[in-house]
């Protein structure tokens, strides 16, 4: 095995798996599973990771894209090992700011108000460095806070053409506090170590330029977003480099990038 992959596996347990004394699967309903099953179309894959034992209580059939093997023989294990092996120590430190956010930051009533956002590369089955967004969210935990099971949504976002970051974000599922593009590099969360400083990216941007944002992301030229948005391509590309100055970015798809970890370019 790996031994970064190792490492992080023997960090869930420690972390998570002996803090849970019984066994309980998560049951979903029909209904979920159709839910789930429109969230991850195409080049994407869901599934449940019961924290006890680390087994995956579900797992959707579109995973097989990325894992060469029959679906019930499928592990977590297999899931992680698709990451290219420099990501892995970047995954572990994003892993740790996870365990302290949810673990230490938060109140044990908060863990199921948030969904965490980071980005990692794999290599698919043809040989393929894929770029890949993580959503993760909180699906039950015990009345003292410790985490039982875990909803994960893997979407291949290779189409944008960019690369992964190290950084990572928990949005509010309300009107509660986002953390948005957290740095991972200490592996603990602060709240304040956003690379915008005290902003976030979405707070930065008016209206106009997150539409024009997303639709480079779609892949739109600046002419097209002109003719679109009834502007001028040289207004638009004013707004472009605005932009990349509000943000510190060097070019449209460090842009991209941070703006898909930060929620202001949604997959849906």
């Amino acid at each position: 095995m790996n031994r970064d992959l190792d490492k992080i596996l023997t960090y869930w347990k420690k972390e998570y798996s002996e803090n849970l004394e019984n066994y309980k699967p998560y049951k979903t309903s029909p209904e979920f599973k159709h839910i789930a099953s429109l969230l991850s179309p195409g080049h994407s894959y869901y599934y449940i990771l019961n924290l006890h034992n680390l087994t995956l209580d579900e797992i959707s059939p579109s995973v097989q894209k990325f894992v060469n093997k029959e679906l019930s023989q499928i592990s977590m294990s297999d899931l992680l090992n698709t990451a290219l092996a420099e990501e892995m120590p970047g995954i572990a430190k994003k892993e740790a700011v996870i365990k302290d956010f949810y673990n230490r930051f938060l109140n044990p009533s908060e863990v199921r108000d948030y969904k965490l956002i980071y980005s990692y590369k794999l290599r698919d089955l043809k040989g393929l460095v894929r770029t890949m967004l993580h959503q993760a969210t909180i699906l039950s935990s015990t009345e003292e806070g410790k985490l039982q099971h875990v909803f994960c949504l893997h979407s291949d976002v290779s189409h944008l053409k960019i690369n992964s970051t190290t950084d990572i974000s928990f949005i509010h599922f309300e009107n509660g506090k986002s953390y948005y593009n957290i740095d991972t590099s200490e592996g603990i969360f602060n709240p304040n170590a956003s690379e915008f400083g005290g902003n976030n990216i979405q707070d930065l941007l008016t209206e106009r330029e997150k539409e024009v944002t997303t639709m480079l992301a779609e892949g739109f030229s600046a002419r097209e977003i002109a003719d679109f948005l009834n502007l001028s391509g040289h207004t638009i590309r004013t707004h472009r480099r605005n932009i990349l100055k509000k943000t510190g970015c060097s070019n449209t798809a460090e842009l991209i990038a941070k703006c898909l970890t930060g929620g202001v370019i949604s997959l849906n």
